[in-house]
């Protein structure tokens, strides 16, 4: 897998997209867990998206249960909590396993190409991805979405 364009994605109604449908944009990837201490960051990621998705900025919410167990939600109960709790608008994702024998093809993507290399070490990780698919940065959970490392890298790119 040589490009993050060839990689797909389940929905969360189930359905299927390339990321190529993204192609011109930049992304911000984010592993999403409802029951996380960072958990709270969805309303800055929120944000994030009210003031940059007209400028070119997708936001992508991968939620995950590799930590801690974090995410025990259906794809139905995940989305319900995010509009009701955060009034979430970006696109959350269908749940997946992002580290493991399981980990889906865009983490071993992210997590090879990316620097530094190597796993996702919590919920909220966020990768930013350039408008030609390259990785432009890889933030840890502790870096909030409204912190300037992150805005500044976003606008960086757009």
């Amino acid at each position: 897998m040589s490009s993050i364009y060839d990689i797909s994605v389940q929905t969360a109604d189930g359905g299927t997209k390339t990321l190529n449908d993204f192609k011109g944009k930049a992304l911000l990837i984010v592993n999403v867990a409802s029951k996380c201490g960072f958990t709270p960051q969805y309303a800055g990621l929120e944000k994030l998206n009210q003031q940059y998705k007209d400028q070119g900025l997708v936001i992508l919410g991968v939620p995950c249960n590799d930590f801690g167990g974090q995410e025990p939600g259906t794809s139905e109960e995940i989305q319900e909590f995010c509009s009701l709790n955060y009034g979430v608008t970006f696109e959350v994702l269908d749940k997946v396993d992002i580290l493991g024998d399981n980990k889906h093809p865009l983490y071993k993507l992210l997590t090879e190409q990316s620097e530094p290399p190597g796993d996702v070490k919590w919920n909220f990780e966020k990768f930013l991805i350039a408008k030609d698919g390259s990785i432009a940065g890889r933030f840890s959970s502790k870096v909030a979405p409204e912190d300037a490392e992150l805005t500044n890298a976003i606008e960086n790119l757009l």
